[in-house]
């Protein structure tokens, strides 16, 4: 595999996992959920939509994140590209992503900013 390592979970460490991630890309994505495909020892599969409304079957794996299928519980169409974290598959695949993460991520400095500037109003000057 490349010299991957395979990663080996159960079934309810894979779903943990999945719930991780699902959590982390929720805000800026349509839909994401665990696919009816069973999970392995070694692989989990997610239904997304994205903002553009186009759908995909993704597979987790060891070697990472990649596209299998372009309908939900479908993985009839293996992609040969990996992607390391979801945030990389999704900047490659939807342009909105993009933008919600990045607003997202304005929003959050912004949010932090504040909140240090009225914990200590020296701190900004």
């Amino acid at each position: 595999m490349d010299g991957q390592e395979e990663r080996v979970h159960d079934e309810q460490e894979w779903r943990v996992e999945a719930a991780a991630v699902i959590q982390d890309v929720k805000e800026c994505v349509d839909h994401m959920s665990v696919a009816a495909l069973p999970a392995s020892n070694t692989d989990i599969h997610f239904n997304l939509t994205t903002k553009e409304l186009n759908h995909y079957c993704v597979e987790l794996t060891a070697s990472g994140f990649r596209i299998v299928g372009s309908k939900f519980d479908d993985n009839s169409k293996p992609s040969e590209d990996y992607y390391e974290t979801p945030y990389a598959l999704l900047d490659n695949i939807s342009p909105l992503y993009r933008e919600c993460f990045s607003s997202a991520l304005i929003a959050r400095l912004s949010a932090i900013a504040a909140q240090t500037e009225e914990d200590d109003p020296t701190a900004t000057e």
